[in-house]
């Protein structure tokens, strides 16, 4: 044995006055001793050190680990899979997380310390070695980074807890009437309690989009409940229409993941007929959800909007909305309440006009995502520069507004 490791394993078994068992032992050299696991280790280093003399350093007893890794036998990891089975989840991956007592965390803490060691802690070789033979058990997989469920094991409560992560499906929508929002709207009174004003219901509209494609996904996945994310939104008496607005459904604790998308679309566009309809449905990963609440000002929108006049204007009088390119938007103040105070810039890339009648026109507008679309006709205020109110030199009122395509 290299003297370096012989030295520091009697540093080891002076510290613990013996009394550690083998996986304890090994794991102080996991980086410098060949082996198959922990426990080989310590096997290696105590037949080595009793060859040499040191004969009498075997315990019942370990100093560090108080015979924890013991209890992880056949019948610990029977009950672990007894505990899934019974949750009723379906899954492919898992990741293991355990609670130990802080006094061993602190006494290995100390002994890594006093030996100048950088070697993985406790809770990672029960974390392997449970994971291990679960995956041998259920051929399943043990994934780091975003598992079906985690198996939270505490030593200290005796107790197993399972975790059961999120599934996230993204698709986009259509809102083919207007007076429904995008997301629940709580009452304003009672803040969704349920009072006089809201009819008892806690809500400012009966229904919304999220509230219409929700039920289909929880019932198909058996979740217990679900969070909207869209990308922006729009105003409740504006319709999306075209390719639909990019969203991520987040289904809170999933029973079943293995959800036939084409099937589940089928359910939604049925139970919502006529109000939503969904498209392009598929499984996505949590970073997707992110990416998705952030992207408004990166996309490219095209509106339809139907505008009414005050003044009677000939065609050639709309050429001057030509000029539309850079907007300076001051927050609008139907939404000053609620968003911070402060002009945005944002692009149109083109626009369309028509002329329906002398004081009615028809605008195609293609922007960056963030505009405002009725301020910039409006004005709002002069908080909008420059806008068809001021370009025309007439008031214009936004009569009616689509959405026609999300770009992200």
């Amino acid at each position: 044995m290299d003297s370096q490791i012989k030295n520091k394993a009697l540093e080891i078994i002076k510290i613990t006055d013996g009394e550690i068992c083998d996986n304890c032992l090994g794991r102080n050299f996991s980086k410098t001793l060949e082996g198959s696991d922990n426990k080989h280790r310590g096997l290696q280093i105590r037949n080595i050190l009793a060859k040499e003399g040191y004969d009498n350093l075997i315990s019942d007893s370990c100093y560090v680990c108080k015979n924890l890794i013991e209890r992880i036998d056949k019948k610990f990891i029977d009950r672990i899979i007894e505990k899934i089975k019974s949750s009723g989840v379906e899954f492919s991956t898992f990741l293991v997380g355990t609670r130990v007592s802080k006094e061993i965390i602190e006494k290995e803490e100390s002994m890594h310390k006093k030996l100048g060691l950088d070697v993985e802690n406790i809770k990672k070789e029960l974390n392997r070695e449970i994971g291990k033979r679960i995956s041998l058990e259920m051929q399943k997989e043990v994934e780091f980074n975003t598992p079906n469920i985690i198996i939270l094991v505490d030593f200290l409560k005796n107790d197993i807890k399972i975790q059961i992560n999120p599934l996230f499906i993204e698709g986009r929508y259509k809102k083919l009437v207007r007076g429904i929002p995008q997301t629940k709207w709580p009452c304003r009174k009672c803040r969704g309690k349920g009072c006089e004003y809201c009819n008892y219901t806690g809500k400012m509209y009966t229904e919304s989009v999220e509230e219409l494609i929700e039920p289909e996904a929880l019932k198909i996945s058996k979740g217990t409940s679900s969070k909207f994310h869209g990308a922006g939104r729009e105003d409740i008496d504006v319709k999306m229409l075209g390719n639909g607005r990019p969203f991520v459904l987040e289904i809170k604790e999933p029973l079943i993941r293995n959800i036939n998308l084409d099937d589940l679309k089928r359910r939604i566009n049925k139970s919502a007929y006529g109000k939503v309809e969904v498209l392009d449905l598929k499984f996505v990963e949590k970073n997707r959800r992110s990416i998705i609440k952030t992207s408004s000002k990166d996309t490219y929108k095209v509106y339809l909007a139907k505008v009414v006049l005050d003044q009677a204007v000939e065609l050639e009088d709309l050429e001057v909305l030509k000029s539309l390119k850079v907007i300076h938007q001051r927050t609008p103040i139907r939404v000053s309440h609620r968003r911070a105070d402060k002009v945005r810039i944002r692009n149109i890339k083109h626009l369309e006009y028509k002329l329906i009648t002398p004081q009615e026109i028809e605008l195609i507008i293609e922007c960056q995502g963030g505009l405002y679309i009725k301020e910039l006709i409006s004005g709002d205020e002069n908080r909008t520069k420059p806008s068809i109110s001021q370009l025309l030199e007439k008031n214009a009122k936004c009569k009616k507004l689509d959405v026609l395509e999300v770009n992200i």
